[in-house]
């Protein structure tokens, strides 16, 4: 019986990171085609599960047995059951901007693409079609508005092309816009009436989902083209279909509406009626360049994760937490001495959120610290310093 690490690969993946996998004494199970329905079974007795675009459901963490690290091959982990992970205290982490220039060169593609009815083109030229007059009418990108909505790696990355294509770039994001020379827009009732372009880089959340509504779709100009590579759900499918056929809007879609899980097979939407609606099968990601660099950073996670305890990028951890209070030990590093500081602020039912013990050069003297849910109390104070191995001693209110 095997008592090496087993990592559940879920997804297509390059077989070179595999093989150092199994350098560093791992056992891999390579299984490409999973499915959301088969990985329940498959990863019952797995201790690291690594995942593309499968879905990552709540009966694979009830089922797991062993499972204690969900790594996503790429950025956004919405088909991840965070909140499932949680309660069985599983790590979650992702492989953020390595396949940033991938997705971007696709949107920056299907501007194009749209621009010059690419497609239309070739359909027509298979069917014996031949119609320059027609295809004859693109605008140009040069001097157009783009507007950039999320930009994180992936729209800085669009941003520089699109800048380099001679457009006039503007960009609305969570945080402040660094590094790239666009203009910020604060709302998008502001920028969607200018915009000839509009492409989305948003995560999923809350506050985005169904952004792009009815209310959103009336900001927009007749014509524009929109682009979304990053989440379907960020746009109500309705609103789009309704937009398209009163607005002309031209569309490219990286992702759509009840995309198949499967890697190939039948595919059926609304959105295959609209002449001015351009899909791809969400291979935003799927370069060589971009799959390397994200296998290589699961790699890195896993190793760093065996070797030193440590999660890169973990996703799942508590932002922010719910402590008041912050205590700092000053002590000498010996055995026992944080052992004591513990069992004072236990026999005092307080709960430690927070902790970190740092040690100084020369390995004799190391500073504690620890968030607090509630203050100890004054006698607990007391008897921590009693301590002849504790230096010195901070308590404050946050």
């Amino acid at each position: 019986m095997s008592d090496k690490m087993k990592v559940l690969i879920a997804d297509k993946f390059p077989e070179i990171y595999i093989e150092k996998m199994e350098e560093a004494e791992l056992e891999v199970i390579y299984s490409p085609k999973l499915g959301e329905n088969d990985i329940p079974d498959a990863a019952t007795d797995v201790d690291i599960l690594v995942v593309r675009s499968t879905i990552v459901n709540e009966e694979v963490i009830a089922k797991a047995k062993k499972l204690n690290l969900i790594i996503r091959a790429g950025a956004g982990y919405n088909n991840i059951n965070v909140s499932a992970a949680n309660k069985k205290g599983i790590y979650v982490a992702n492989c953020p901007g390595k396949n940033s220039i991938a997705v971007a060169e696709l949107a920056m593609g299907l501007i194009i693409s749209l621009d010059r009815r690419i497609p239309q083109n070739v359909i027509d030229f298979r069917k014996g079609v031949w119609n320059k007059g027609e295809y004859s009418k693109a605008e140009g990108l040069y001097g157009k508005t783009l507007a950039i909505v999320g930009v994180g790696n992936i729209g800085k990355e669009l941003a520089k092309r699109a800048l380099a294509f001679g457009m006039n770039v503007y960009g609305k994001d969570i945080r402040r816009i660094e590094g790239v020379a666009i203009k910020d827009f604060s709302e998008m009732d502001q920028v969607l009436p200018i915009a000839d372009a509009i492409s989305i880089h948003l995560p999923l959340t809350d506050q985005t989902r169904g952004l792009f509504d009815d209310k959103m779709f009336s900001y927009v100009k007749d014509g524009a083209l929109l682009i979304n590579t990053s989440r379907s759900a960020i746009i109500n499918e309705e609103a789009l279909i309704k937009a398209v056929k009163e607005k002309n809007l031209r569309v490219a879609l990286d992702v759509f509406e009840d995309e198949p899980e499967q890697k190939s097979g039948p595919v059926s939407s609304k959105l295959q009626e609209l002449d001015n609606v351009y899909i791809t099968h969400h291979i935003g990601a799927s370069t060589e360049q971009a799959q390397n660099a994200v296998a290589e950073e699961v790699y890195n996670i896993i190793v760093k994760y065996l070797t030193s305890g440590v999660i890169a990028h973990w996703v799942n951890k508590a932002k922010v937490t719910d402590t008041s209070y912050q205590l700092a030990v000053k002590h000498y590093d010996k055995p026992g001495v944080l052992a004591s500081v513990l069992d004072v602020l236990r026999i005092g039912d307080i709960n430690i959120e927070e902790i970190e013990n740092i040690i100084f050069e020369d390995g004799m003297v190391a500073l504690c610290t620890m968030k607090l849910k509630s203050p100890a109390d004054n006698e607990m104070l007391k008897s921590i310093r009693h301590n002849p191995n504790v230096l010195t001693v901070s308590h404050v209110k946050m």
